[in-house]
């Protein structure tokens, strides 16, 4: 799958929910985990509980304590994921190539500076707000079957997925250089 992405959560106050989805991301392919203004106590570090995946070993996580600390490949685009009346829904959003996604803590939304840095906001269409580990899995999930390239789904529930064309492989492409007349 072309591009990547990375997934945080800005002022996460539950350790188990960062870690659970620093393990979800490490599942989904992610290129790195962040946090910007963790509010976990004095000493506290994230663990991922039930970790058999060996996460810290595999998915780089960075902490920041500001947004402006935060840097990011060029052209990787911030989007937020939050319950706004402005938020573009899930299904009918489109992924940039490169995207680094930010949710808001357990209690909290994001906060005006990080909504003001996004290039999207997006929401997750339901009755109410998800634990944020969850809302950050099916960002992700939703990610893959965009740019996952799978099988079409079958037309009804019984029926078998229809199989994706084979890749066609072209000839090489051969780029001619314009010649400078000066």
């Amino acid at each position: 799958m072309r591009g990547y992405f990375a997934i945080g959560i800005e002022g996460v106050s539950k350790f188990g929910n960062m870690g659970n989805l620093i393990r979800t991301a490490h599942g989904f392919g992610a290129a790195f985990a962040f946090s910007i203004r963790p509010e976990l106590p004095e000493g506290e570090i994230i663990k991922i509980k039930s970790d058999t995946s060996k996460t810290e070993n595999s998915l780089p996580f960075f902490e920041y304590d500001h947004l402006s600390e935060m840097k990011l490949p060029k052209g990787c685009k911030i989007v937020g994921v939050e319950i706004t009346d402005d938020a573009t829904e899930l299904p009918s959003f489109r992924h940039p190539l490169n995207a680094a996604y930010i949710l808001g803590s357990e209690r909290l939304s994001l906060s005006p500076a990080v909504l003001d840095k996004c290039d999207h906001v997006i929401k997750i269409p339901t009755k109410f707000s998800l634990n944020v580990a969850t809302a950050g899995a099916i960002v992700m999930y939703d990610r893959l079957m965009s740019f996952g390239k799978f099988a079409e789904r079958a037309v009804t529930s019984s029926g078998t997925p229809i199989p994706k064309p084979s890749h066609v492989r072209g000839g090489p492409v051969l780029r001619k250089l314009k010649k400078n007349n000066s």
